[in-house]
């Protein structure tokens, strides 16, 4: 199987029609034709039908399921290529970042910031998702690198521990009753539709800050991102259990309020164990930790603040 071929695959999947498909890769109908069913016969197996339509090509169960892998195929090609593309002279290539919605990935954007200024030949990819989604790309090798909020198993990652930390609370509309609040408390949650986190490993978190009174929440959904929760805060279905500060809720009719008592997470920048570097991400991790040390003050929490004399930073191994 060609690397080529999946990419006509992809195409016309994509296009849903051959004539389209045809256009974009610049190769005559009959050749892609040839090319697909030359697939399907390696497969064994059917990628297309037809629909009512009599020019629409749409994919078969087995052909969805080699869609979604061809892609990660595909991607993981071109990230290959791309991490042995420029000369030695000049740095070039491509560094993947995927994380979670958090305020460190201000850390992130600032590094990259001086680090395109030093070398314009480096393109940054980021992906956005949870902790579970994050390390399977990078597992993949589809990531270089993950922005983790904790609690995540860093098992099988070297990792750099960021002087920061987020904070657990309540995105609720203004007109709620608990808004009045200044802090919110386990049993004030009682009977109130939540909104909770997708990632599995938060619900630890949560467990020890209800505590053992019996309190328990009623989740009415759950979210990978915040953004589009949010939205369903703001129709009234319920409130959200989230990180502060990446939801702008001035002029909105949404407010944040504090867990009392209080719930913080630190995270890390993480990368594989015993994975080799392309020479675009050892410069990225370089100077994301002389970023680190520039902008120690950016990140200080106002409740933990850090002397700046006696910080230093340090690269974990998990044994």
């Amino acid at each position: 199987m060609e690397l080529r071929v999946l990419r006509y695959f992809l195409t016309v999947a994509q296009a849903e029609s051959i004539s389209a498909a045809a256009e974009v890769l610049h190769v005559t109908q009959p050749t892609l034709s040839r090319q697909l069913m030359e697939l399907e016969a390696e497969l064994g197996t059917k990628l297309f039908a037809r629909g009512r339509k009599k020019r629409r090509m749409a994919l078969t169960e087995a052909g969805s399921r080699l869609r979604w892998q061809a892609e990660e195929i595909l991607a993981l090609a071109d990230k290959t290529l791309a991490s042995f593309q420029g000369g030695t002279e000049e740095v070039a290539g491509e560094v993947a970042i995927g994380g979670g919605e958090s305020r460190a990935m201000a850390l992130v954007a600032r590094a990259f910031q001086t680090l395109h200024q030093r070398h314009p030949g480096i393109l940054c990819h980021l992906y956005s998702g949870n902790a579970q989604d994050v390390t399977e790309r990078l597992d993949k090798g589809l990531l270089d690198f993950g922005v983790l909020i904790e609690p995540v198993n860093l098992e099988g990652y070297d990792y750099l521990r960021l002087p920061a930390t987020d904070t657990w609370g309540l995105l609720l509309r203004r007109d709620h009753p608990l808004a009045r609040l200044p802090a919110i408390r386990p049993k004030d949650l009682e009977g109130v539709p939540l909104l909770t986190s997708r990632q599995r490993m938060v619900d630890n978190e949560f467990a020890g800050w209800l505590g053992r009174e019996g309190h328990s929440l009623d989740t009415v959904g759950t979210y990978n991102l915040l953004y589009n929760a949010s939205l369903m805060v703001a129709a009234g279905v319920g409130c959200a259990l989230a990180l502060d500060g990446l939801i702008h809720t001035q002029g909105t009719p949404l407010t944040f309020r504090p867990l009392e008592p209080r719930v913080e997470t630190h995270l890390n920048l993480v990368w594989k164990k015993y994975h080799p570097l392309s020479q675009a991400a050892e410069r990225f991790l370089a100077q994301f930790q002389e970023t680190l040390q520039e902008n120690l003050t950016v990140f200080y929490n106002e409740s933990h603040k850090f002397p700046l004399d006696n910080v230093s930073f340090f690269i974990y191994s998990i044994l």
